[in-house]
């Protein structure tokens, strides 16, 4: 009896242990099926060199389009400013008011002269109407209507000089009221309330909403090389990516740039989201070369990192639709130094997997981390 006891309690301890083995598996099943979820693989990816064309890499900022320095053309203290750096306003909005007692008072003077002058002309006018009568009836000599006329004009005269003074002023007391030119956003305050405001001075900086570009230098002996209409890789490491620009503007003076001349990009809407001003921009600029090689035709050069071999195949991978990894089998030439040459299966300018932070494959989702351009060695 005491064995079948034994025996039944030793089957009950293995059931318990099988109990706690079995939800120990089911529990790490569960926590590891998260990482079976497909993700993207972030990408090294690079445009070939070739002997056709080179590129200038040089260092820029994204600014503004269009930059607006909000000063007044009056002297006086700041009684106000309605804005802070990081505010956006729209265009028409009031930023800042410029003391206006003095501007005030001349206009009151210029309304009582008006007044004046208005009374004045008013008499002198029914004064020219009677006498023109009378000289008509024969009974007001020509001297008469005469002085009579010369009255009438100078009155008008000062009454139009008086209207004109109004004009003036209340142009100057505008300028005491300092508004928005456009939507945008205020980037710089120099000044505070209180503080003396003198005609140029500049009291805030306010930036057009989005109207973003890139400007980079560019050096002397480069410059003759970079053309308008151009497209531009963009590398921005603040926020990760890269995107395209088209050189729209190139100076043709280094003057008051030390030797650099400075040159324009526009981007695109798209890829206006997320920048901001003052972000430094890597730029690869395409320079159209006048050599060529008349024997071999355009080299396409490629980093033999970026080469994998399966047996007697040498394959490299692209960037296919929708950002996924394809696999491209090419036929290689001579090698010079970290270089190979490809002889085909990969076209001029055609955008190549340098590195990968994972095992790519043919298919796999991947994200562009950073983009460049092989320099020919």
């Amino acid at each position: 009896m005491n064995k079948a006891n034994n025996a039944t309690s030793i089957l009950k301890r293995f059931a318990s242990i099988g109990l706690l083995f079995l939800s120990a598996c089911s529990s790490n099943v569960k926590k590891d099926s998260p990482t079976t979820i497909d993700t993207a693989i972030k990408v090294t990816i690079a445009t070939p060199g070739t002997d056709q064309q080179q590129f200038l890499n040089v260092s820029g900022q994204i600014e503004s389009a269009q930059t607006a320095n909000i000063s007044t053309r009056v002297m006086g203290y700041i009684t106000g400013l309605k804005v802070n750096v990081g505010d956006r306003v729209a265009k028409g909005a009031l930023l800042a008011t410029i003391s206006n007692n003095d501007i005030i008072a001349k206009r009151a003077q210029t309304d009582a002269m008006i007044e004046e002058a208005e009374t004045a002309f008013k008499n002198a006018q029914r004064d020219y109407g009677r006498f023109t009568v009378l000289y008509k009836e024969q009974s007001a000599s020509a001297k008469e209507l005469e002085n009579v006329t010369q009255a009438y004009s100078s009155a008008k005269s000062r009454l139009e000089q008086a209207n004109q003074m109004k004009n003036e002023v209340s142009a100057t007391l505008g300028y005491t009221n300092l508004l928005a030119p456009f939507d945008g956003v205020v980037t710089q305050k120099l000044m505070d309330a209180g503080s003396m405001a003198n005609p140029g001075m500049t009291i805030l900086t306010v930036e057009r909403n989005g109207s973003y570009q890139v400007s980079a230098s560019v050096p002397e002996n480069s410059i003759s090389l970079v053309k308008e209409g151009t497209n531009v890789a963009i590398a921005i490491d603040a926020v990760n990516k890269t995107i395209r620009g088209t050189v729209t503007q190139i100076n043709q003076s280094s003057q008051f740039s030390g030797g650099q001349y400075l040159i324009k990009l526009s981007i695109s809407e798209k890829d206006k989201a997320g920048l901001f001003a003052g972000m430094y921009a890597n730029l690869s600029i395409p320079l159209k070369l006048t050599t060529t090689n008349s024997q071999d035709g355009e080299q396409v050069m490629v980093p033999l990192k970026a080469i994998g071999q399966k047996d007697q195949l040498a394959g490299i991978y692209t960037i296919g639709n929708n950002n996924t990894a394809l696999l491209r089998w090419v036929k290689l030439g001579k090698v010079k130094g970290d270089q190979v040459q490809v002889l085909s299966g990969l076209a001029p300018h055609e955008q190549f997997i340098v590195s990968a932070d994972g095992r790519l494959f043919n298919g796999a989702t991947v994200k562009i981390n950073r983009l460049y351009v092989v320099k020919l060695k």
